[in-house]
């Protein structure tokens, strides 16, 4: 079995990895993930803070130790830390090689109240001011004009964009704005986790061109985020299509497994409940290449 899971693996893109610098307690850092996702097989990985932008970050541990094993990418999370909906903050991590926007994420209302509800989320280190959740849409339901500069930049510099942790209603408008800009690289981060969309509905978001991934760190027992059974995502799979299915391990956490070692486990968990090796290239290779724009 580990070697079956490690030919599913090569080539894999995991493009949800929590490694520090963090202001949350992180159990790896950027060089520490690169190289054992390279040493599993990876063909990269795309690294995400929840306040700040990780390119300086990825530039300094290569520029301090050499390159890194593998392409590591890395984009900007739109929340408080870095001025909400700040055009100016695009256009920087666009400078510096960014491959990926989220829409609020920590800041969104949605993660707001959800994390008031005693939601299973790291806390900082030392207290930070949460602010104001950031809204994307107007009284109107319209989305406000700094959402469509960020579309724009978007579209003009063919970025991946994540919709974060905004509730239903914001994500279909964003989505909805993207397609008609031109937007195609579009990505819906654990719809069934804070955002908690119906599935009707997320089957509209695929219909607008977008990938859901589903976060394996909620499907692994060992997981602090562990909320689902495995049969619950082999279930999802079957909703949403293979072809529109992506995973990311979003983990790298203190107290967590590893990024590699939920891959392991998940994929462990799926074949076993009649999930194909094919089907899971097709999800953890293929689908993340193209939405990455890492080859054909």
């Amino acid at each position: 079995m580990k070697q079956r899971i490690r030919d599913i693996l090569d080539g894999a893109v995991d493009l949800h990895v929590h490694p520090g610098p963090s202001p949350f307690p992180r159990r790896i850092g950027i060089r520490q993930a690169a190289e054992q996702a390279a040493e599993a097989g990876f063909a990269a990985i795309l690294v995400k803070s929840h306040h700040h932008s990780m390119l300086s970050d990825i530039a300094a541990v290569e520029s301090s130790g050499g390159p890194l094993p593998l392409p590591v990418l890395g984009g900007v999370a739109l929340n408080n830390y870095v001025g909400g909906l700040n055009p100016v903050a695009v256009e920087l991590a666009v400078n510096r090689g960014g491959r990926i926007v989220w829409f609020p994420t920590i800041s969104s209302d949605r993660h707001i109240c959800a994390h008031s509800d005693e939601l299973r989320f790291p806390h900082t280190d030392d207290a930070l001011t949460v602010g104001d959740a950031i809204r994307v849409l107007d009284e109107d339901g319209a989305l406000v004009d700094a959402a469509e500069e960020v579309l724009d930049l978007i579209a003009e510099n063919d970025l991946i964009l994540s919709t974060g942790h905004m509730s239903p209603p914001e994500v279909t408008a964003v989505l909805e704005a993207a397609k008609a800009k031109g937007i195609t690289r579009l990505l819906v981060n654990h719809p069934n986790f804070v955002i908690e969309a119906d599935e009707d509905l997320v089957r509209r978001w695929i219909e607008l061109g977008a990938v859901v991934e589903h976060s394996l760190c909620m499907y692994d027992d060992r997981s602090s985020f562990c909320n689902w059974e495995p049969d619950e995502l082999v279930r999802l799979i079957d909703l949403l299509g293979v072809e529109n299915t992506i995973f990311g391990s979003d983990l790298g956490q203190k107290g967590n497994p590893l990024p590699v070692e939920g891959y392991e486990r998940v994929l462990g968990d799926l074949l076993d409940r009649g999930v194909t090796d094919e089907q899971l290239r097709t999800m953890v290779v293929h689908n993340t290449t193209r939405l990455a724009g890492l080859g054909a």
